[in-house]
């Protein structure tokens, strides 16, 4: 197998096994394009993945400062160091415009899990979730050809998806000595996930901005409304960890909107 081999298996196994939701929805687009998806989610696995390294403070640091100079060698047309990870990213960079400016945001916004400190307010953790999951939707996005008009409706499918997955994920942080919400009263958990149902909503109605070819990178917040629907019905649950779906609910939902295209 060549460099090009290695980097793209290295790619699937990671998220495959990291990131199950966003490894479904690459597979529905064709391989070239999957592809390009795996390498990004990989990306964002890297650098989601770098602040809970270890529990010194520092090793977190130095794996996204990795990351950062990184992205910087790019933007100076400098090529990476070989990395199974890295190699993808800069031929998307390089050779396919792919923009940088999102993956910088996503790499800054984890200091923040670093510090384990609470977000101040709603708009902060909004923030957060627009530089990571918006980012990396619309990064998905721009790799498989959309317009740069597609941008606010890529980031407001791509921090709904986020809103969701961190919701559901509240106990697991928690636990790890991460505080999750500024305000974690019910009406307030119920009212963050009723504006989450409001941006995919947004996003839906502008659908026609998406390409078809794009579709792929929308279709990973398959789950997003029906997660923020239960959270803004029954906000208690979330801090239950009682956000959850079937099996059946969860590959059905995925089959009926790849096939129609109606993510």
């Amino acid at each position: 197998m060549d460099e090009a081999g290695i980097s793209r298996a290295a790619c699937a196994r990671m998220v495959a096994q990291g990131d199950a939701d966003r490894w479904r929805a690459a597979m529905t687009a064709p391989p070239e394009d999957r592809d390009r998806l795996l390498a990004l989610y990989a990306f964002n696995l890297e650098v989601a993945r770098a602040p809970w390294a270890s529990a010194e403070a520092m090793i977190g640091q130095m794996r996204l400062q990795f990351w950062h100079d990184l992205v910087t060698g790019l933007e100076r047309g400098e090529a990476p160091v070989a990395h199974e990870v890295a190699t993808p990213l800069a031929r998307m960079v390089f050779d396919e415009g792919v923009p940088t400016a999102p993956m910088r945001a996503m790499i800054a916004a984890r200091q923040n899990d670093l510090a384990r400190a609470p977000f101040d307010d709603a708009d902060a953790l909004i923030a957060y979730l627009d530089d990571t999951a918006g980012s990396l939707m619309w990064l998905a996005a721009r790799a498989l050809g959309a317009p740069q008009s597609a941008e606010p409706v890529a980031r407001d499918m791509g921090t709904a998806q986020g809103l969701a997955r961190w919701l559901e994920a509240v106990p697991e942080l928690e636990a790890r000595g991460r505080l999750p919400l500024a305000d974690g009263r019910p009406e307030a958990v119920a009212a963050l996930a009723r504006q989450g149902l409001d941006w995919i909503a947004r996003a839906r109605g502008r659908r026609g901005a998406v390409p078809a070819r794009a579709a792929p990178a929308l279709l990973a917040g398959w789950r997003a409304a029906a997660l923020l629907d239960q959270a803004a019905r029954a906000p208690e649950r979330v801090a239950q960890g009682g956000l959850v779906q079937s099996e059946f609910a969860r590959r059905g939902g995925l089959l009926l909107r790849a096939a129609t295209g109606r993510w």
